[in-house]
């Protein structure tokens, strides 16, 4: 059974930095993918960032480039994504994901919703201006 828990949100000032935590368990071999999505209220879910299980490259969403970073500890089974330079425009619920390969898709395209099964229950971020 896949397993995902967040931790690390919180109330930050612009400008300010924030570390998010992942802790999963249960994927049972390297191809899976896991990443980040948010939403604010009244908006969609989107993808803000993953990284692959099996090589560990990254992808990002344009809006968050520069400023987050995504990575994991293969010991502790937990990944991260460290926020910097953080704007009132990231203020959401942080959520962590999990999904199988996507041979058809580009890492962008597999960044839809749709197609990812396993979900965390989420941890606020706020930013204040």
């Amino acid at each position: 059974e896949v397993q995902l828990v967040e931790s690390g949100g919180g109330l930050v000032q612009a400008g300010g930095s924030l570390r998010l935590s992942c802790a999963y368990s249960g994927f049972t071999f390297d191809g899976y993918v896991i990443g980040w999505f948010r939403q604010a209220p009244g908006k969609e879910r989107e993808g803000v960032s993953c990284i692959s299980l099996r090589d560990s490259s990254t992808y990002y969403v344009d809006s968050v480039k520069g400023r987050f970073t995504i990575s994991r500890d293969r010991a502790k089974n937990t990944m991260y994504l460290q926020m910097n330079h953080l704007k009132p425009e990231d203020t959401a619920v942080y959520y962590c994901a999990g999904r199988a390969p996507k041979p058809g898709l580009t890492t962008a395209q597999a960044m839809g919703v749709r197609y990812w099964r396993y979900w965390g229950q989420g941890t606020q971020v706020t930013v204040s201006s």
